[in-house]
């Protein structure tokens, strides 16, 4: 039996937002596919998929027409859902009779669980659930990926080679993907936050804006690299520039009084809870479609 690769396979998006554009260029860019054995699929925006296919070489429908669009998903090895949560319904119902038992489904959208999926298709179905987060669209991707009972350990490696063109991959039990949506997929979001906000003193301080803003990205980048290439504890370095009495020690203790990690764990779960309910409201919508269609 012949190894599979992500070389020998053909790959379907729906959808063509930016994760799919990210996913594209990781993939192509380390020559992980064959350009023309990947295929793009939206449900409006042409112009969208024609810059797509002149940037990377991949394959679009030639018209918009049902019957061909449903042909480009039958015949993918893999079908990737990068589809905004609320046409997740629209999209699988389109395609439901024409997805066949044995293709591997990816899934990118954001609170979509595996039961859902398998509730839209009627069967059970080789699935992976992932949450990647932005930093993908520069090779710097955090994503945390799950698998249903029938994806074989072949094909769990092909979906984590996907991911890993795009970043780092945490294999995880589904139930642990709502929190990785909250902790690394909402996460460059917190991390911005903090920047607005050093920025911000900087320049009521007196520094011009592009000042600020050089101090605090090399801050911020220079501090990421010191947790990876010290492999120590965020809280081991912190203390070992925490002089008593210092500046450090005086900011920390500012923070402290605003409760500055119970803020940060406190958003983070209510991330995942929106995760969750992102979830519940896809599922009910399947739900009621399917009952309307009955």
């Amino acid at each position: 039996m012949n190894e599979l690769t992500l070389e020998s396979q053909k790959i379907a998006f729906i959808g063509a937002g930016s994760m799919s554009e990210a996913l594209l260029r990781g993939l192509v860019d380390a020559n992980l596919v064959r350009s023309l054995s990947v295929v793009v699929l939206n449900r409006h925006n042409r112009e969208r998929l024609d810059d797509l296919r002149k940037k990377y070489g991949i394959r679009v429908p030639q018209t918009n027409e049902p019957s061909e669009r449903s042909a480009l998903v039958r015949e993918a090895d893999i079908v990737v859902l990068a589809m905004k949560p609320k046409d997740v319904g629209a999209a699988v119902a389109e395609f439901r009779d024409h997805l066949r038992a044995d293709q591997l489904i990816v899934s990118v959208v954001a609170g979509l669980s595996i039961e859902t999926i398998e509730r839209l298709l009627g069967r059970a179905q080789p699935i992976v659930r992932t949450m990647p987060n932005t930093s993908s669209s520069i090779g710097l991707g955090a994503t945390g990926l799950a698998c249903s009972p029938s994806v074989s350990e072949e094909r769990k490696q092909l979906a984590t080679q996907m991911f890993e063109a795009v970043g780092l991959v945490v294999p995880l039990e589904e139930s642990m993907i709502n929190l990785v949506t909250g902790l690394s997929g909402t996460g460059p979001a917190y991390v911005y936050y903090l920047m607005e906000s050093m920025m911000a003193a900087g320049v009521e301080g007196g520094l011009s804006e592009e000042d600020a803003r050089s101090l605090v990205v090399q801050t911020v980048l220079g501090a990421a690299h010191m947790v990876l290439s010290t492999d120590e504890d965020p809280a081991v370095l912190r203390a070992k520039v925490t002089s008593p009495n210092g500046t450090t020690h005086a900011a920390i203790g500012v923070l402290e009084q605003f409760e500055f990690r119970s803020g940060m764990m406190s958003a983070i779960a209510r991330a995942t809870e929106r995760a969750q309910e992102m979830g519940d409201d896809i599922a009910a919508s399947v739900l009621q479609s399917m009952t309307k269609s009955n």
